[in-house]
């Protein structure tokens, strides 16, 4: 190639001393520096965001482009063209033509949606002049918190952030639809354009290719039915031989398909067969081979409008266009298309012979993951288009009048459709159901409302990932842990129960790729030896030194030297020539280079080595300290990169430096950074058995705590906020990167694992009454009441009335019980005690709210009013914290309530610590009966020991070893995962301080003074209280409210329903002979009625009179049940007859 190579040929360590050489190379301190260095570009929700980023500043200009000329079939000068589109500022519009620039947290308290215009440029036809306008808004887009477009992206402090009241640590990413937040959870589905070749149900094999462009997505497969190769596809009624496929595209003689499948005897053996049928069926030309399939094409159902084809012409369109849509034919040239299906069959043929070349469906190089872009991007193409097929009907309307007296402004039209766009946007993030019409695909549940518990609630949410997987089938295939998730998905956090395996987290440092444009990526590949297959007869490519060469799953050539193709990729990928989310790696198997360049791939940064010695040292660690590099710089200059999951296969990666050989790629930057955002709250995770560290995970989020900087202004449906939390005394380093510290859950309680009375069996845990005094576990409950005051069509409204007064027997007047906490407004004051059934706001709603047509000469409208109070439901008393009155964009009065509830714990309240080990509380102890230690100090807690043994949660032994250190030294203890402080030093620091070194005490028993026999494993560990509190499960109920059709009392704790005594417990009634019990329980408490049935006829009565004998001689009383009854009545409403025979009970 004549390049010169500087500098000498042998390497620096060539004089080095052998025993230098085989050193273990020294570890580099502090290079988990490079997490949090990591975490400020990308990782947690920083996909969210630079996917929307990516929609909203690229997609949406080429869909936009795509789709830009509207034009009208009834006058070919009409025209409609779009020049340029733009999202603005998000911005509410208050009444006409007034916007305000606007901040999250107003939408979210006046219930309004985060939006902002998009703006278009048109040029276009009016009569016969030509317009061109600019700023045309065509609807409204949904903006996502923290995007480029946010307010938000340009606060830069934290001063900034809480002017706008809005919380630092927030992470973003979600929206704000009427006032709720929304978050678009990612979306994981098999790859696109990618051959998988599997077995079938029959045990026959395909090889499966989805395809997917903007304008289709299809689905063809290749099959083997006894020995003869077919293609497959739903479009044809039949499956076709390869071989007539084949000959379609123009691939005609025998020779020249067995040069493309392949030219080694097995093959050829394997595929006779598909060639003798060819010939069976007489299809020796292209002509016949495309009137062939012509025949076998599905006729569509609906007429199409143009002139009807003849089936070689429709043949050939559906060749060209559908059956594996991705790959290109341009003028009818489908030599790329050709190659592909031969590689197809030749792929299935291999995976005969040998099963190991079968593909796994659930290996993760496999997935791509979708998210918020690409989804709201495929929403809005669709929309758009029905946005310009709408405009096009309009257009042939109005120009195909006969007279042509109006002139069709496009411009007015388009601003007065504005709302397809918006309503479309909104409504599917508001439901979650993304219907897209010419994909057919429909979709529930891809949105969520944020969950907003605690913070990591919160943060837990956005890195969730969503598996398109029916959640009733017990497959173990897609649920069970795949070693490609290692370090991409945490092992640990996923639920128990049905979608267990299903919902998964992702890691800590997993990034998803967005698309990288793929034109300089081929320029390259053509640039370093790759060879145009165009050029090619086929042949070559069953040679073995020649190794196909993909990109995103259409082939762009051939290779003879793949190592250099590689080489060369991955040298200008670590000098930023091309993007570092470009991945390349060789597949030996099949022989061929995949390069990928296509977005929602996994993929996570390691520092590179070179070798035998990483690339990143102490000096690089130190600038980035000092803040003189960005993690940015890391990657600019070849000390890092990304690797995606195919690519991590293709690379030998070290956990630790001492792991290094010659033979070693890669570093890992930090073994931590497996495990996700919730399993890594947890101390030493790696000495607990694997099932409680997914406890912790499911219930981390259900832990009470702050929720943000901003929650006092927050006015939500449900808050909890624990009252003054600590910081955990043992942290990990997943605790620091994700400001857990700022915004805890939990008090460190001091523990004694002993057993107390009988209250703590089966993990129940016993308080200290003293503790809870104290504030220990106290927590506030915040709910929120709304109502909106409407206008109505006849020009009635709602009103809202000061309370109601009553007379006292001296003359003066005193607020009725019910409206006491009500001010003169009407509305509740603020501070104010409510009780259960006492009003909030006394709103009352006219009766008559339509517009009546037929008018009374007066047109008087009546003012009858009927209350429609809003009360407070359930127990305990709240207290009003905040009243706000704003509107809607509806233009409404809206009215919300902030009720304030403070709840120290009780008996029943649940408690976890962080090991998985909830329980409940089963008894508070007076301070003075516990037993305290030498030193005068109390448990909060007491534990039961039998927590420990079966559970194995060793984790949690060494946290209260650590706190207590950690306490009696004033420092925090670390206990990260495959790491934290050792246990060793934490022992010496306790006998430092004059502690028995095991962390047990002597402690004195509280009622007798004497010295316990054992000594008690006693010191602080941290607890979270958690939101299931016995006050919200509680319920009883005597007398209440029942359900209309069968008079049986209601079900459920919401409607104050009853308790069921189902089948099962009638059996154990029955079994005891109870059977007044039973009659009680089952008729006379539920549902007894008094019916008189006539003993001629035996149909049921009214009033004592029979109407089928017209006699009341033999009519009697009974009671029976009334659902009873009614079944009676409805069988002879069908036309059957029950009779009812009576006999004397006491004869």
């Amino acid at each position: 190639m004549g390049e010169t190579v500087t500098g000498s040929l042998v390497p620096e360590w060539a004089d080095l001393d052998p025993s230098v050489l085989s050193e273990p190379v020294k570890s580099i301190e502090d290079k988990w520096k490079l997490v949090p260095a990591f975490l400020r570009v990308k990782g947690l929700v920083k996909q969210h965001i630079d996917s929307f980023n990516y929609f909203i500043n690229v997609d949406i200009k080429n869909i936009v482009k795509a789709n830009s000329k509207v034009t009208s079939d009834v006058d070919p000068l009409f025209y409609v063209k779009y020049m340029d589109v733009r999202v603005g500022k998000p911005s509410i519009e208050e009444g006409m033509n007034i916007a305000n620039e606007t901040a999250p947290h107003e939408c979210r308290l006046r219930d309004i949606t985060y939006s902002a215009p998009v703006m278009v440029d048109v040029e276009y036809m009016r009569g016969d002049h030509r317009i061109f306008r600019r700023d045309i808004p065509i609807g409204r887009m949904p903006i996502m918190l923290r995007s480029s477009n946010c307010v938000l992206s340009e606060c830069n402090n934290h001063a900034e952030l809480a002017k706008r009241n809005e919380c630092p640590h927030d992470p973003g990413g979600y929206f704000i639809i009427k006032g709720q937040e929304k978050v678009i959870l990612i979306q994981e589905q098999l790859s696109k354009n990618r051959m998988i070749v599997e077995e079938d149900k029959k045990g026959g094999l395909t090889c499966q290719v989805t395809s997917s462009t903007h304008e289709k997505k299809s689905r063809t497969n290749v099959t083997l039915k006894s020995g003869k190769y077919y293609v497959k596809h739903n479009t044809l009624t039949d499956d076709i031989p390869v071989g007539i496929v084949l000959k379609a595209m123009g691939v005609a003689s025998d020779q020249e398909i067995v040069q493309m499948i392949g030219t080694e005897d097995h093959i050829m053996t394997n595929f006779a067969a598909s060639l003798e049928e060819c010939a069976r069926l007489n299809i020796y030309t292209q002509t016949q081979a495309l009137k062939y399939i012509g025949n076998k094409v599905r006729q569509k159902r609906f007429f199409d409008r143009g002139p009807k084809k003849t089936p070689v012409d429709e043949a050939r369109d559906l060749l060209a266009t559908t059956i594996l849509a991705h790959v290109p034919v341009e003028k009818f040239n489908f030599k790329m298309k050709a190659i592909y299906l031969s590689l197809m069959v030749k792929r299935v043929i291999e995976a005969l012979g040998d099963t190991r070349t079968i593909d796994d469906r659930d290996y993760y190089g496999n997935k791509r993951l979708e998210l918020a872009g690409s989804l709201i991007s495929l929403l809005f193409e669709d929309l758009f288009k029905k946005f310009n097929s709408d405009l096009k009907k309009r257009a042939d309307l109005v120009l195909g009048k006969k007279g042509k007296v109006a002139q069709f402004d496009a411009v007015q039209y388009i601003q007065s459709s504005q709302d397809v766009i918006t309503n479309g946007l909104e409504v599917a993030i508001s439901t979650g159901n993304w219907t897209i019409k010419r994909f057919k695909m429909e979709r529930q549940g891809v949105t969520q409302v944020l969950a907003r518990l605690s913070y990591i609630s919160a943060l837990g949410m956005m890195t969730r990932v969503n598996s398109q997987f029916e959640k009733t089938r017990k497959v173990s295939g897609p649920r069970s842990l795949q070693p490609s998730q290692w370090g991409m998905v945490c092992p640990s956090d996923t639920p128990e129960g049905e979608s267990c395996g299903l919902v998964k987290n992702l890691a800590l440092m997993t990034h998803i790729t967005t698309e990288v444009n793929p034109e300089p990526i081929i320029e390259l590949a053509f640039n370093c030896g790759v060879e145009d297959i165009n050029l090619l007869s086929g042949e070559e490519l069953s040679n073995h030194d020649v190794y196909l060469v993909f990109l995103n799953g259409n082939i762009i050539g051939v290779t003879r030297d793949h190592r250099r193709v590689v080489r060369v990729f991955r040298a200008m990928r670590r000098s930023n020539i091309i993007s570092g989310f470009v991945s390349i790696y060789t597949h030996y198997k099949h022989r061929c280079v995949y390069i990928s360049s296509d977005g929602g791939r996994l993929c996570r940064p390691y520092i590179i080595v070179e070798n035998g010695r990483p690339a990143v040292t102490e000096g690089h660690i130190k600038r980035l300290t000092r803040g003189l590099m960005t993690f940015d710089n890391f990657l600019h200059e070849g000390l890092v990169e990304y690797l995606d999951v195919n690519e991590e296969n293709d690379s030998s990666i070290a956990m630790y430096e001492h792991e290094i050989t010659l033979k070693t790629t890669h570093m890992e930057i930090e073994p931590f950074t497996i495990l996700g955002v919730c399993a890594g709250l947890i101390p030493y995770p790696h000495h607990n058995q694997s099932p409680r560290n997914t406890y912790q995970c499911a219930m981390g989020k259900q832990a009470m705590g702050t929720i943000g900087y901003n929650q006092r202004n927050r006015i939500d449906t449900l808050l909890y906020n624990l009252v003054y939390a600590h910081k955990p005394l043992v942290k990990t380093r997943t605790i620091e990167l994700i400001n857990f510290e700022s915004l805890p859950a939990g008090h460190n309680a001091m523990v004694a694992v002993m057993s107390y009375s009988g209250y703590d069996i089966e993990d129940a845990i016993i308080i200290n009454k003293a503790s809870l005094d104290r504030g220990y576990g106290r927590c506030i409950v915040y709910r929120n009441a709304k109502c909106t005051v409407k206008r109505y069509a006849n020009q009635t409204s709602d009103r809202v009335q000061g309370p109601l007064m009553q007379v006292l027997e001296g003359g003066k007047q005193k607020v009725i019980w019910r409206h006491e906490a009500l001010d003169s407004d009407g509305m509740a004051a603020v501070g104010m005690p409510v009780q259960p059934r006492q009003v909030l706001i006394n709103k009352q709603m006219p009766t008559v709210t339509q517009l009546s047509y037929t008018e009374d000469k007066n047109n008087a409208v009546p003012d009858v009013f009927r209350d429609t109070p809003v009360v407070h439901k359930g127990p305990g008393t709240v207290y009003v914290e905040k009243v706000m009155l704003s509107s809607d964009p509806d233009e409404f009065n809206l009215i919300k309530i902030l009720l304030r509830q403070t709840r120290r714990p009780e008996i029943g309240d649940k408690f976890s610590s962080r090991h998985g080990q909830k329980g409940v509380t089963g008894l508070i102890v007076q301070q003075e009966d516990l037993p305290f230690s030498d030193r005068g100090l109390y448990p909060d807690m007491i534990m039961n020991p039998h927590g420990f043994p079966s559970r194995m949660t060793v984790g949690k032994l060494m946290e209260l070893l650590g706190s207590k250190a950690a306490a009696l030294a004033g420092k925090f203890n670390y206990g990260t995962a495959f790491g934290g402080t050792p246990v060793k030093e934490i022992m010496e620091d306790l006998v430092r301080y004059g502690f028995n070194y095991q962390g047990k005490d002597i402690l004195y028993s509280g009622t007798t003074g004497e010295a316990l026999t054992g000594y008690i494993f006693f010191g602080p560990v941290y607890y979270q209280k958690l939101k299931h509190m016995v006050m919200d499960k509680m319920h009883a109920r005597s007398r209440g409210p029942r359900a209309v059709l069968t008079r049986q009392p209601t079900e459920g704790r919401a409607r104050d329903g009853g308790l069921r005594l189902g089948e099962m417990e009638r059996d154990c009634l029955i079994g005891h002979g109870a059977s007044m019990l039973l009659l009680e329980r089952l008729m006379i408490s539920s549902d007894a009625f008094d019916v008189d049935v006539c003993n001629s006829c035996g149909l049921l009565g009214y009033s004592g009179w029979c109407h089928f004998c017209r006699s009341s001689a033999n009519v009697s009383s009974i009671r029976i049940p009334y659902a009873c009854k009614l079944l009676f009545q409805e069988l002879q409403s069908m036309n059957i007859v029950p009779r009812l025979r009576l006999e004397n009970y006491c004869t």
